[in-house]
Formats: structure tokens, C-alpha cells, sequence
């Protein structure tokens, strides 16, 4: 089981990244995909989801009207757009696998937003 983030870099205030992560090893359309991120010195927290059954999504209030996540179950990838990104949105950013009690985590992708 795998599971590669990509797309993180630095970037200004105000600007956009987007976040893939291409999973391999399991049954990729059976899985809920969040987007996770952990920044200096506090917890990893839950930044979006999108589900496997119907793809609704949902977003931590930092996320909302700026994030936005979609999957593409044929190419076994999740992605998160993010737009007017801000200093504070800095973190690494992990991508999650979950299905009942199976669940996955990558090895995270490194977003700093600053001028």
C-alpha cells in the first residue's frame, strides 16, 4: 500500500497549490480520501474529505470557500486546489486512506506560504 503526495512547494500570500496524491496497493474507490496537515508544534488536523460512497465532501471552517477536494477514482488519485492561501495554511500536509478499520497514510508533502 502506498500512498505519494505531491504538489507542495513555496508559494506568496494569496496564492494557489495543488495537492495530488496517487494511491497504489488497495481498492482506491472503496476508500474515503482526507486531506490531512500538521503545522510546527501543533496536531495533525483534518483540512478535507471527500467519500467513496457518493463523493460528498467536507472541510475544517480554515478550508471552506478556499479548498476544494475531488478524487478521480480512474487514476487512483485525490487532489485538494487551494486557493488565497495564507501564512497560517503553512504545515505539511498528509494525505488519508480510510475504510472501516483499514486505514492509510502518506508520508506528507511540505506547503509554506510566505512573501
Amino acid at each position: 500500500v502506498q500512498l505519494v503526495e505531491s504538489g507542495g512547494g513555496l508559494v506568496q500570500p494569496g496564492g494557489s497549490l495543488r495537492l495530488a496524491c496517487v494511491a497504489s496497493g488497495f481498492t482506491f474507490s472503496r476508500y474515503s480520501m482526507s486531506w490531512y496537515r500538521q503545522a510546527p508544534g501543533k496536531e495533525r488536523e483534518l483540512v478535507a474529505r471527500i467519500f467513496a460512497a457518493d463523493g460528498t465532501t467536507d472541510y475544517a471552517d480554515s478550508a471552506k470557500g478556499r479548498f476544494t477536494v475531488s478524487r478521480d477514482n480512474a487514476k487512483n488519485t485525490v487532489y485538494l486546489q487551494m486557493n488565497s492561501l495564507k501564512p497560517e495554511d503553512t504545515a505539511v500536509y498528509y494525505c488519508n486512506a480510510r475504510f472501516f478499520s483499514a486505514e492509510y497514510w502518506g508520508r506528507g508533502t511540505q506547503v509554506t506560504v510566505s512573501s
